[in-house]
């Protein structure tokens, strides 16, 4: 402002080019008054250029932080700078407050933008894998996310989900990017199947859960049915045999006259065989509750490109018989249950999507030969790669989304046991230059990623934003396009990279610095008028 009027700008001018209000300015040039809340050397700060900055910064990460990340409303902020303090030094009021926030969420929006643009020149061509589903949060909306960086493509409201909306969307989605759409994964959704198969010319990945999901629905509730019928069986039968020895208890504690005395000894037999035998049943029916749950999860761990016990490449002739082995017990244990021709009919349902399984699996290993074949390697660099190199990457990403440590553990040790012969100075590949070397451990991570069965991203963004309605009751476009740049541009994973860093591959400045230098200065606060005093309703009145 000073350096402004200097320059010859009238006040007023200055104001305007600053984005101020008057009575701002007027305050600045007020002598500084000394508030309780505040320390003096506080409030000197503050009136300091560093100072303003200062503030400026703590508001917008107070916004950033309480609204924009974690779904509060705009008035903890305004507790927040009440209770900090800092209201002393900033206008605390929910509309000053409201309307920081509008512009804040309009900066990032536009800050977002603009980095998407600029990183989207520069980006390297890439071979693309899109998860796409519908999320149901304020609407229908089609969301595509990059499974492995985690970047969020596409997330626009829609009133249908045709293969045409899809394609629609996809392409304004992917508008500038320097890529290629190679596979799509979602579920057996007939648009979603003609969207990646007939528009994008790409291989149609099916979700390994919606199988499970499918046996799940065949099998465990029947099951669960014929064990609590079992065990309320088991509970019956054990009542009659305990009655049956009180009985006899009984009798015998009292005085009887001559005759024959009742069978206890035949109805106690009698009672403890059917105890016995609804024992049987009810563990009979555990058994195969049991052992339907660890099919279904069976298929989780069948399905992978590489052996998770000894690292080696599966045929998808290997899969297949896997596949139908689990199958063949599953239909077995359906019959010793007499399932239901309904729930019959999910099984087989289930059963059919087996073959698209080993279609990824075939469509996997091509693509991955044709890369590697791509790069003109020697023979013996290039069965490294094949052999070796990719199967270790596969096994470390398998170890880092599995659920227990004690697998973890043992497949990370798998693929360093994989790796070990590479790292060996007389092996070929280790002849070869620091930048080679760099690149074919690129293309070999990518051909690990490469294996995708699963659209939990989706699932999980549809979570989130369900958390965020919770708290707001509704998402309106402009903060559902927030939510959108800060997932992309703003959330690090521990190694510390954004899902646009990961994709786009390499850094971009702060989307937090950059909506900084946009913001407007904040407010000085009000001049605190004091309340007039609540008159009491029996105050005496006079005559």
């Amino acid at each position: 402002m000073a350096h402004a009027q200097q320059a010859g700008q009238s006040q007023r001018a200055a104001i305007t080019s600053a984005s101020l209000a008057r009575s701002t300015v007027r305050h600045w040039n007020a002598p500084p008054v000394t508030s309780a809340a505040a320390p003096a050397a506080l409030a000197d700060f503050i009136e300091t250029p560093e100072g303003v900055e200062w503030l400026r910064r703590v508001q917008m990460a107070a916004h950033w932080c309480i609204c924009e990340q974690g779904g509060a409303g705009v008035r903890v902020v305004c507790d927040f700078l009440e209770l900090s303090g800092l209201s002393a030094l900033s206008g605390a009021s929910y509309g000053t407050q409201q309307a920081f926030q509008a512009e804040l969420e309009r900066q990032i929006v536009s800050s977002a933008t603009t980095l998407r643009e600029v990183l989207a020149k520069t980006m390297p061509h890439r071979l693309l894998s899109v998860v796409e589903d519908e999320t149901w949060q304020d609407g229908m909306r089609l969301v595509a996310i990059e499974p492995v960086s985690n970047v969020i493509l596409l997330e626009q409201v829609s009133a249908a989900r045709s293969a045409a909306a899809w394609s629609q969307a996809l392409e304004r989605g992917l508008a500038g990017f320097k890529v290629t759409v190679v596979q799509g994964i979602s579920d057996e959704a007939k648009g979603l199947l003609a969207h990646v198969e007939r528009d994008q010319g790409a291989h149609h990945s099916t979700d390994l859960f919606h199988l499970q999901h499918e046996v799940s629905k065949a099998m465990s509730l029947a099951l669960r049915r014929t064990e609590q019928q079992a065990e309320a069986e088991e509970t019956t039968a054990k009542a009659r045999w305990q009655a049956e020895c009180a009985a006899e208890q009984a009798y015998h504690r009292q005085h009887h006259g001559p005759g024959r005395p009742p069978a206890f000894a035949a109805r106690i037999d009698r009672t403890l065989e059917a105890y016995v035998q609804a024992s049987l049943a009810r563990e009979r029916a555990q058994a195969q509750r049991a052992e339907s749950k660890a099919l279904i999860g069976a298929f989780s761990a069948v399905d992978h490109p590489y052996d998770l016990e000894q690292g080696q490449a599966q045929t998808p002739e290997q899969l297949q018989t896997h596949l139908a082995g689990l199958f063949a017990r599953l239909e077995a244990l359906a019959e010793e249950v007499d399932l239901s021709e309904r729930l019959c009919a999910r099984l087989a349902k289930a059963k059919r999507l087996t073959n698209s399984l080993v279609a990824t699996l075939a469509f996997f290993f091509m693509t991955v030969n044709t890369r590697v074949q791509a790069l003109d390697l020697s023979p013996a660099i290039e069965q490294a790669m094949l052999n070796d190199l990719i199967p270790a990457l596969y096994l470390e990403r398998a170890a880092a989304r599995s659920p227990g440590a004690e697998q973890r553990h043992r497949l990370r040790a798998l693929s360093a046991q994989r790796l070990a012969p590479l790292q060996q100075p007389a092996h070929p590949i280790q002849s070869l230059d620091e930048a080679t070397r760099r690149h074919l451990e690129q293309v070999a991570g990518d051909c690990a990623d490469l294996f995708q069965r699963s659209s939990s991203c989706v699932e999980g963004r549809n979570g989130v934003l369900a958390l965020y309605k919770h708290g707001h009751h509704r998402l309106s476009p402009r903060k559902q396009q927030v939510l959108t740049a800060l997932h992309n541009f703003a959330i690090k994973r521990p190694d510390g990279t954004t899902a646009a860093e990961r994709f786009f591959a390499q850094p971009h400045p702060s989307l937090f610095e950059q909506v900084l230098e946009r913001m407007p200065w904040p407010a000085r606060p009000a001049r605190r008028r004091p309340r007039p005093a609540k008159r009491p309703y029996l105050t005496l009145v006079a005559a």
